[in-house]
């Protein structure tokens, strides 16, 4: 067989369900047995007769009983035939058993005309209306017509033949009353009518329940025959009750009884009124033989009544006037007949044409291609919307094979879903879909191309019906969105998943035996920068060279990926070396020499701009997961960036132990921020010449579970080691706290008469966040009710990173609130002149690093000096930072420094000790002639000077405390 061919052959599908065997046995049985009983005479007379009155009384009455009750449990529309055919059937025996009254009971012969022969002809009335209750109806007026010709012809015909045969003599019979010969002719007559019903029936019958109507019109059948039988004169003058005869009326009265409940029997009751026998698919040719004959009824008709009449001219006899009317009426019913459905086949033949006309406007003008295959693959017939869709006419593709046309890597699918179709149900799938790429023409491709087809698929005479639509465009856009949500959008480098994908299959796939295969996790230092200086687009452009230059880099096998941000990834896939120093040489100059190529200068808008690579490395050494590699390699190259960027880091395991500590200290401060651990501590601000409490600054404390007090930087300089994700979200979230409770604490020290400004320390990142705007930080004071001049904002950063234009609008417009500004760690930093040069700053606070040697150091004392000269020339208070010692203050006040702070007036004092300190007011400082007086030491726990003149025996040194470990006593 071609490979259309097979491609179309199909399965036969499977057989529905047997009707049930059990009852049909039974039925068998007692019919048979009836039979045999009645063929031997039943071993009496008496027997015989008792069997042939009251076996078939009984039998009757059963079928009476049997179609009343399912017509009684079944509404339907036939609900009424059932009916009809149950009093039928009880007519049948009431006559049956009225005969057996006389001769069985009363031994006597049964008269005639009895009411036995009345029963009797009751019998064909409800059967004939019953038969015209189970065919179906016609729909329209010509339709009834027809169907009432289509009977008489069926009559008509069977009156001639009858009365040529036998009714003539029995109408002309000697010596019978007038009722006796109208008995004898109603009961053939009335046979003749049944008879019609059950032929027209045969082939005007329903749909539905067909195997109970079936079973109705065999059961009707066979009585008719029986009765022809019983009314031959030459069967009745010798007939006798139990004989052969009666079997027959028994076995009709068992079918009928029988008929109603076959369809549950045979599963095609309800099953049948869902699934129509329309849709039933007739194998390719064959028409139906019911068909046929029904449109041969009026001719066969006409031939027996042709029939009949030949028979009275081939004996000699007169044509009787019967025999011609009956067939002039014959004829003419024909006649009228045939002139009826010539003038429908003329309507039908001018709607088929209207339709087909319309049916060919629609598959003319459809953007679909419909095509038409044989069951020999070939197509029959293509619509002209082909020359559109494929580029090739459809007359050149009528006769081609179906095969042909699709692609060869997509034949085999196609045959195997057209198979498995079409050894399917008809009405379990009806259709079905198929996409393949079809060859398309010169027209559409320019040359031997193929275009993407979607096809919907139907049956059609054994063959099939294909409704394609060329989704070459649909195909192209999921290939491009496939790409798209696998590679980055801006550089087209592959993505974190497609990356991460390609590091799953190289860990688990069968490269895995292949340790020296290694992740490079690439950073570009001051990619930030870049885009806060010259723009974002500009850093667009970076990023657009920077992923060139790292795929050109890498090897064909090897795979680059941007994983986002600045941050881009390499895959290098091993060659096999076992010799663990060799690899890691080699792939370190790999990734240096991705390093140099990386930080050369790029050429943006007309300038070089240069950034830094760091490069972590981890090797997937057995047993590491993907994103244990991943993770790795990330943790490789932070501590690159640690070490002082631009290098290339080896991953070791001892990184993820400091990764661990930091996650764990990390989470510490994530709990104390939630469950209020941090405590806000509170540091005098004297005055140098007077010992005057000026301000208190701020500083956040965490207490540890042994009671030990750490400052927030310790947290945070973890977070940014670690570069957790939300560290910086906690730091935010800690100067907010900070800011607020300090606020707050202020403003209840005014209340209580303690009307000290407060410094909180915040850092120029922070200051341009939205959280702390200059409408926030107003917010806040006016909550609180804390006079704006009572805030400091201490700028604690100069990253020269940060764009000072903003910082400088943000801090002026808290300067209009009246909130003072302080410059934080002056003197050191590169970029704090120039800090002070564009920002609005009204204190100056000296670096911890001046005051710490500027008595033992000559040069630092004239830095320091130099730098509070600046600030006294431009009206600025200063403010010394980390005053540990007398010698100190005496030398800060020399050079001209007006405030100062530490341990040689006070550590950070709580709540308590602050407001017992400001009480005093004053802290006392060494005189200007170098004698010293006793200093105070408020809770400070530091170096004491006692009186006597200065030495160094004069200092006594209680032990000292860490900065961070100031205690807090129990409140």
């Amino acid at each position: 067989m071609s490979a259309p061919g097979a491609m179309l052959s199909r399965s036969p599908a499977p057989a529905g369900n047997p009707p049930g065997v059990v009852p049909q046995i039974v039925l068998a049985v007692v019919c048979g047995g009836y039979a045999i009983g009645a063929a031997f005479g039943w071993g009496s007379p008496e027997v015989a007769a008792f069997m042939g009155d009251f076996g078939l009384s009984f039998a009757a009455l059963l079928a009476a009983v049997s179609c009343g009750l399912y017509a009684r449990k079944r509404r339907s529309r036939f609900r009424p035939a059932w009916m009809l055919f149950a009093a039928s059937s009880g007519m049948a025996g009431i006559g049956n058993g009225v005969w057996g009254w006389y001769e069985v009971i009363q031994g006597v012969t049964v008269p005639s005309p009895s009411l036995a022969d009345f029963c009797f002809l009751l019998f064909a009335p409800p059967a004939i209306v019953g038969l015209l209750v189970l065919a179906k109806r016609p729909v329209t007026r010509a339709g009834w017509v027809c169907l009432g010709l289509d009977s008489w012809l069926i009559a008509g015909s069977l009156v001639t033949l009858s009365w040529s045969l036998a009714l003539a003599h029995t109408a002309h019979f000697q010596g019978r009353s007038v009722a006796q010969s109208a008995l004898s002719l109603a009961y053939p007559l009335l046979d003749i009518v049944l008879v019609s019903m059950v032929l027209a029936l045969h082939f005007r019958r329903s749909s539905v329940h067909r195997s109970a109507i079936n079973t109705a019109v065999a059961a009707l059948a066979l009585t008719v025959l029986c009765d022809a039988l019983f009314s031959s004169p030459l069967l009745r003058e010798h007939y006798r009750s139990g004989q052969i005869l009666d079997a027959g009326w028994f076995a009709g009265s068992m079918l009928l009884a029988y008929a109603p409940w076959v369809a549950r029997r045979a599963g095609d009751g309800a099953e049948e009124e869902v699934r129509p026998a329309a849709r039933r698919v007739q194998p390719h040719g064959s028409r139906p033989i019911a068909g046929s004959l029904a449109a041969l009824t009026p001719y066969l008709a006409a031939a027996v009544c042709t029939l009949g009449i030949l028979t009275n001219v081939l004996d000699g006899r007169r044509i009787d006037r019967v025999v011609l009317f009956t067939g002039c009426t014959v004829v003419l019913a024909l006649v009228v007949r045939q002139g009826i459905m010539l003038l429908d086949n003329i309507t039908l033949t001018q709607e088929l044409a209207q339709k087909e006309n319309h049916f060919r406007s629609l598959v003319q003008g459809s953007s679909d291609v419909i095509m038409i295959a044989a069951p020999t693959g070939v197509l029959r017939y293509v619509s002209p919307a082909a020359a559109g869709v494929y580029g090739r006419d459809a007359e050149e593709l009528v006769g081609s094979e179906l095969a042909s046309l699709i692609h060869p890597e997509d034949l085999g699918r196609v045959v195997h879903e057209v198979r498995r179709f079409l050894a399917a149900a008809p009405e379990d799938e009806p259709t079905t879909r198929i996409e393949c790429r079809f060859r398309a023409g010169e027209q559409r491709s320019g040359g031997d191309g193929w275009l993407n087809v979607e096809s919907t698929v139907n049956r059609h005479h054994g063959g099939l019906i294909f409704n394609s639509r060329d989704v070459t465009e649909r195909v192209r856009l999921q290939a491009q969105l496939q790409h798209n949500a696998s590679h980055d959008a801006l550089t087209d480098l592959p993505n974190r998943a497609l990356f991460t994908d390609r590091v799953t299959q190289a860990v688990t796939g069968r490269r895995a035996s292949d340790h020296d295969t290694a992740v490079l996790y690439i950073d570009l230092d001051g990619f930030k920068q870049v885009n806060d200086t010259i723009g974002h687009q500009a850093g667009d452009e970076l990023l657009i060279q920077a992923a060139r230059r790292l795929a050109d880099s890498v090897r064909s096998g090897d795979i680059a990926a941007r994983l986002g941000g600045d941050e881009f990834a390499a895959l290098i896939t091993g060659d096999g070396t076992r010799d663990r120093a060799a690899r890691e040489f080699r792939i370190h100059e790999i990734a240096d020499r991705l390093r140099i190529k990386l930080s050369e200068p790029y050429r943006i808008d007309g300038r070089d701009v240069r950034v830094a690579a760091s490069i972590g490395v981890a090797f997937a050494e057995p047993g590491v997961s993907p994103a244990g590699l991943l993770r790795n390699a990330d943790l490789a190259m932070y501590r690159a960036k640690q070490a002082g960027k631009g290098r290339v880091e080896l991953y070791a395991p001892q990184m993820q132990h400091e990764v661990a500590h930091r996650a764990e200290l990390a989470g510490k401060l994530r709990t104390a921020l939630t469950e209020g651990a941090f405590a806000l501590l509170h540091q005098p601000v004297v005055e140098l010449a007077t010992g005057r409490v000026t301000a208190v600054a701020a500083h956040a404390r965490w207490r540890s579970a042994q009671g030990i007090l750490f400052t927030p930087a310790e947290f945070l300089r973890v977070g940014d080691r670690g570069r957790l994700a939300d560290d910086g979200d906690r730091a935010a979230e800690l100067d907010r706290w900070q800011l607020e409770e300090a606020v707050e604490q202020a403003a209840a020290r005014h209340r209580a008469g303690y009307p000290v400004p407060v410094a909180v320390r915040l850092s120029a990142r922070r200051l341009l966040d939205h959280a702390l705007s200059p409408k926030g930080v107003e917010s806040l004071l006016t909550r609180h009710g804390l006079p704006s001049r009572a805030l400091i904002v201490e700028l604690s950063e100069s990253d020269p990173r940060l764009p000072l234009d903003d910082l400088e609008r943000r801090l002026i417009a808290l300067r209009r609130l009246g909130v003072r500004i302080a410059l934080d760690g002056f003197g050191s930093g590169y970029a704090a002149i120039s800090a002070l040069r564009r920002l609005p700053v009204d204190v100056l606070r000296l670096d911890r690093g001046l005051v710490d040697g500027v008595v033992e150091s000559a040069r630092l004392h004239k830095i320091t000096a130099g730098l509070l000269r600046i600030a006294g020339d431009l009206g600025m208070q200063s403010v010394a930072d980390g005053v540990d010692l007398p010698e100190q203050v005496l030398a800060l006040r020399s050079m001209g420094c007006t405030h100062g702070m530490g341990t040689a007036f006070s550590g950070p004092l709580d709540e308590h000790r602050l407001r017992r300190s400001l009480t005093h007011a004053h802290y006392p400082v060494p005189d200007l002639a170098g004698q010293s007086r006793a200093v105070v030491l408020t809770g400070s726990g530091l170096p004491a000077r006692q009186g006597g003149a200065p030495g160094p025996e004069s200092l006594v040194h209680p032990p000292l405390r860490s900065n961070s470990e100031t205690s807090v006593p129990p409140t």
